[in-house]
């Protein structure tokens, strides 16, 4: 029995031996993050379509998600546009930007006809939330631009804007999708008067900055995972990009997914809301090339919207 034993164990290390490298260490699951609303309906195709390469956590705000990142409990997510900032100088360089994944999603809505142009909002109040954030310094810097004098009343939250909207308490709002689509349904004598992301590229190039875009959302992945599993990430990249333009141009099946994942609770709201979410996929040089100056101009106006200081070069993936 001993002799057996022996044998065996032998043929076992033989064996071993013989086995690639390759198939010897298991291929990780790649932890994912997101955040419900318009920054999770680039991942939710992937969500659809996943075979248990991903793991998935979704969150509700965007502290619960930096937390894990920072823990490294997730190795790829997708944030808001200032937090891949903020993450990249907390960490001190422990995450890289991968990708652009939403260009603009704000818009200034109005019951009435009046406005057609930023200029038209001189001596205007505009019921907003987002104090303290993009929303605050793009408007400021587009007001700024234009020479126009406005009064931004903000509010807490934007479903507390839309539902002064709704009971006629406030006539100009600033909101984000779905909002925008979720108050048109609701009154339609709301329209769209000005696409913010339109108006702030309008201002960027007025003040030099030629292809600087209001982008909100953009995919980070911790340095550590890029630098040790680079085919993983560029997997990915290829799932995300196929997931955007599946949602592009699939608009109806993708709001059913994008509901069934509970990125945003009603399909139908989803479906209309998805067009202006203009989800997008921009890497490599094109990102930094549009990304860079927004940073400039959000630190500009808060160093501490990005972190204390603009991001460095290192900062976007090549």
């Amino acid at each position: 029995m001993k002799k057996m034993a022996k044998i065996l164990l032998v043929a076992m290390l033989v064996f071993s031996l013989l086995i690639p490298a390759s198939l010897a260490e298991s291929t990780p699951v790649v932890r994912v993050g997101g955040l419900n609303g318009p920054t999770g309906m680039a991942l939710a195709h992937i969500m659809t379509e996943n075979d248990g390469t991903y793991e998935f956590t979704m969150a509700g705000a965007p502290t619960e998600l930096t937390a894990q990142i920072i823990a490294g409990n997730v190795d790829i997510a997708a944030v808001p546009i200032n937090l891949g900032s903020v993450l990249y100088n907390k960490t001190q360089g422990g995450v890289k930007g991968l990708s652009l994944i939403t260009r603009g999603m704000l818009y200034v809505l109005e019951r009435g006809d009046s406005i057609k142009t930023v200029a038209d909002l001189e001596g205007k109040n505009i019921v907003a939330a987002g104090q303290g954030s993009t929303p605050e310094y793009v408007t400021n810097y587009i007001l700024e631009a234009n020479n126009v004098k406005a009064n931004v009343e903000f509010k807490s939250e934007h479903a507390e804007v839309t539902t002064l909207a709704l009971n006629g308490m406030a006539d100009i709002v600033l909101v984000p999708e779905p909002h925008v689509t979720n108050l048109m349904m609701k009154d339609p004598s709301f329209r769209v008067a000005l696409d913010i992301t339109e108006e702030f590229a309008a201002a960027a190039k007025k003040n030099g900055y030629d292809n600087a875009q209001l982008s909100m959302s953009v995919v980070i992945v911790r340095t550590e995972f890029y630098n040790d599993h680079p085919e993983l990430v560029a997997e990915f990249l290829k799932d995300l990009s196929a997931s955007i333009t599946f949602a592009n141009e699939n608009v109806a099946q993708a709001a059913q997914e994008i509901a069934q994942h509970g990125i945003i609770a009603n399909a139908k709201v989803a479906e209309k809301a998805l067009p202006s979410c203009a989800l997008v996929y921009i890497a490599g040089e094109d990102m930094q090339a549009q990304a860079a100056p927004l940073y400039e101009i959000l630190h500009a106006a808060n160093p501490a919207s990005v972190g204390g200081k603009v991001p460095g070069e290192d900062f976007y993936a090549k």
